[in-house]
């Protein structure tokens, strides 16, 4: 299934001493790039939560932000670990000693300083299945939202190559009649700079520029290329093959041989074919920069 790489989805439940909401914002990359903001009493969890999303997501930009709110009524609230204090209160009596012309910690550092604020016995494990939870929620969400979204790109892209197929069809049948044409205009330009005595040499020359104008090739590969986009679209790219990707290299081909079209147009119609093409190929390309 295509899949885009913009999303966004949130859950939030209650564990033992507060309320653990999450976010996921998600934004289209080359790679799979993960920006985690967690509350620091939940800073433990982020390993898990980050494999939890790599298990899922293969591409994408994505921001991942893990809030504690404060504990609720009938919750028990933080109570300070008395051991933690002390400990703390010696590391700072010998950093005074070290450094006298710095400033005493605040409460604030105090009850930042990790093992300061203790969770009552097996609070964490449950923090911690809530979390994982939750996390496994706002990920069904953002697939969703990113399948939904992925299914209107994939639509887009289709309609956009059954436009160049349209083109395609329409010009192809005045291509033979153009490339004559053209041969007449330049037998007789030949023959005027040449005069009729080099017959021979001048359809040598005819050939040459025949075959630089000879187009089948570029009209071959575009229709490979056409069906090579729309199975991936399919899902029959390979299992292996990132969508998004191969989708953006087969854009570039179609570019390519766009380009070859133009240069080799000899008519105003295959010229202006060609350039329909590169327009139809650009919102291709915008398109897939999206997916996957």
């Amino acid at each position: 299934m295509i899949q885009s790489m913009t999303g966004y989805a949130a859950a939030a439940g209650d564990c033992p001493g507060g309320r653990i909401s999450i976010e996921l914002r998600s934004v289209n990359s080359r790679f799979l790039d993960l920006q985690f903001r967690v509350a620091e009493e939940l800073r433990m969890l982020e390993p898990a939560l980050r494999q939890r999303i790599v298990a899922r997501l293969s591409r994408g930009k994505v921001d991942c932000r893990v809030y504690l709110n404060e504990a609720g009524a009938g919750q028990a609230a933080p109570a300070l670990d008395a051991r933690a204090g002390d400990k703390l209160k010696a590391l700072a009596a010998q950093a005074a000693r070290l450094f006298p012309q710095a400033e005493p910690l605040r409460l604030a550092d105090i009850l930042r300083w990790p093992g300061v604020v203790a969770q009552a016995s097996g609070e964490d494990a449950a923090v911690q299945a809530v979390a994982l939870s939750l996390m496994q929620r706002a990920l069904d969400e953002l697939v969703a939202a990113r399948s939904r979204e992925g299914a209107k790109l994939a639509e887009i892209v289709r309609a956009r190559v059954a436009d160049m197929r349209r083109r395609l069809e329409a010009v192809a049948p005045e291509i033979p009649q153009a490339i004559a044409a053209y041969e007449a205009r330049l037998i007789a330009k030949l023959r005027e700079a040449m005069g009729t005595g080099n017959e021979e040499r001048i359809r040598a020359e005819v050939a040459l520029f025949a075959a630089k104008v000879d187009v089948d090739e570029e009209l071959e590969r575009l229709k490979t290329h056409f069906e090579a986009v729309e199975k991936a679209l399919e899902g029959k790219a390979g299992a292996d093959s990132a969508v998004g990707k191969r989708l953006d290299f087969l854009a570039q081909e179609l570019n390519r041989e766009a380009n070859t079209l133009a240069s080799k147009a000899s008519s105003g119609a295959i010229a202006d074919c060609a350039l329909e093409l590169k327009l139809l190929i650009e919102q291709v390309r915008e398109q897939v920069q999206n997916i996957e």
